[in-house]
């Protein structure tokens, strides 16, 4: 249709159109800076194994929400609060196993079918808060304000500060919890500090991709990142690049298609993860093709064995 942003092969004259309204440079902003926040929240939060914890403080953004709507409070300060009180909830109710990581109890998967329940009761009294039932479940990168990004900067900074202090004895007990709570190590305390630092990166990034949304950017860029290398510092930088990537495609691809930005977010995500999965299958040679036969069956060698 006449007047419709087109795609051209001209990269400059693409990018000038994208960056020509003031919406559009607003939703960038605001990508970047929760890419970034997801990205390295999300690089602890993969490597504790945690991704489930992540999950359900992602699906608590909803009734929170949900619930502030319906009391006439901001939006905000319901995923904030949500998110929170999960967090303490989970917090301290999962066992340490032999190599320092916490299992997931039914207590998060309480946590979130109780979360779900309630964020559709709040919308079942609420009919007002129906008109935007997919923004909050999908996110509105599109509907961001400048007020918007400055508090999201605000929060990224703050969570970020917060996870810089706590870093590096935080990595301690995630690879060996035995030897740091040895070492003296607060382990338990900083099981319950990460999981309200990353409830607040899922509530801030959930206010621009939404409650269902919010796992792509807080997965699949560190997931990726870890599938290239263990390191942490260029773990972080390569999780960072990847959730970065992800954002700037998905909008604008999005702008200039009639689909959803939080579709693209996500098909980008998932295609990143599984290029970068098999790329490092086939540049380890396939494991290294070490089939080896035994008593009639095939067996898959250790990827180390003859190195």
């Amino acid at each position: 249709m006449t007047g419709n942003p087109s795609l051209s092969l001209d990269l400059v004259s693409d990018v000038r159109q994208l960056v020509a309204f003031p919406f559009m440079v607003n939703a960038l902003e605001a990508g970047t800076i929760v890419a970034v926040l997801a990205a390295i929240v999300g690089w602890y939060m993969v490597l504790r194994r945690q991704s489930f914890a992540g999950h359900t403080l992602a699906v608590m953004a909803f009734p929170g929400a949900a619930g502030a709507a319906l009391a006439g409070l901001p939006t905000a300060l319901g995923y904030y609060v949500a998110c929170g009180a999960a967090a303490l909830a989970m917090g301290g109710r999962s066992r340490p196993t032999m190599r320092g990581y916490r299992t997931e109890t039914a207590t998060i998967g309480t946590v979130q079918t109780v979360g779900l329940a309630a964020g559709y009761l709040f919308l079942s009294l609420n009919t007002e808060v129906l008109s935007g039932f997919e923004t909050l479940l999908f996110g509105t990168f599109l509907g961001v304000t400048q007020n918007h990004v400055l508090v999201l900067l605000a929060v990224a900074v703050v969570a970020l500060a917060a996870l810089a202090l706590v870093a590096r004895p935080l990595l301690f007990a995630t690879l060996d919890r035995d030897v740091a709570e040895a070492s003296g190590v607060p382990a338990g305390a900083l099981d319950v500090g990460f999981l309200l630092i990353l409830s607040v990166a899922v509530a801030a990034t959930s206010q621009v991709t939404g409650a269902l949304l919010v796992f792509a950017l807080l997965v699949a860029p560190p997931a990726a990142a870890q599938a290239i290398t263990v390191r942490p510092l260029p773990g972080l930088v390569l999780s960072v690049a990847f959730g970065l990537v992800i954002v700037w495609l998905g909008l604008g691809v999005a702008y200039f298609s009639p689909y959803p930005v939080g579709f693209w977010t996500t098909a980008f995500a998932f295609g990143l993860y599984v290029v970068v999965r098999v790329g490092v299958f086939v540049g380890r040679g396939g494991a290294r093709a070490a089939w080896t036969t035994r008593r009639g069956g095939w067996v898959v060698a250790s990827p180390r064995a003859g190195s």
